[in-house]
């Protein structure tokens, strides 16, 4: 499932006993501010609820006020569950918002597949790059480290460097 962004105002509270209707999970609510609406889904073959609920919040400080405080609450005998709700779902569809069709995304899906393909083949090339850098940094410093032998085996058969060698070794000395 993709990560979907959560509805901060409005809260899944999973748990509900039988018993408790939109009526009483607003009066449960209330306490901690405004509410905009309360829903219960019902279960279209036993037109009860499925043990679940949503409650949406005017704010987003009231709603993660009641989530502090009331998950792990107990209402009617049983233990609630209360975190942020995600955007409704239907099957397919990759935004996956209830009132969009599934071929809705459709365009966008083959955007993001193209992008998706271009930023591989910046990475390959960026990739490929960074170890031609490499190899060519790594020859470079075996070179410089073949001129600094080339500069010694010079020394020995050149005896006015080796001269000025021994001058500068005694004055960096004393």
């Amino acid at each position: 499932m993709a990560n979907l962004p959560v509805q901060k105002n409005t809260l899944y509270v999973g748990g509900l006993a039988e018993e408790v209707n939109e009526a009483i999970l607003h009066a449960a609510f209330i306490p901690f501010g405004d509410i905009k609406d309360v829903k219960t889904p019902l279960d279209q073959a036993t037109q009860k609820h499925r043990s679940f609920g949503f409650v949406t919040f005017l704010e987003k400080e009231d709603a993660s006020a009641a989530m502090d405080n009331m998950d792990g609450a107990e209402l009617y005998g049983r233990v609630l569950t209360v975190n942020y709700a995600l955007p409704e779902r239907i099957k397919g569809g990759e935004q996956g918002w209830a009132a969009q069709p599934i071929w809705a995304d459709a365009d966008t899906w083959f955007e993001r597949q193209q992008q998706e393909e271009e930023m591989q083949q910046i990475q390959a090339e960026n990739r490929a790059a960074m170890q031609a850098a490499e190899e060519l940094h790594r020859k470079k410093m075996a070179q410089d480290r073949e001129g600094e032998k080339d500069e010694d085996s010079e020394m020995k058969d050149d005896p006015m460097a080796r001269a000025e060698a021994e001058v500068l070794k005694q004055n960096n000395s004393s």
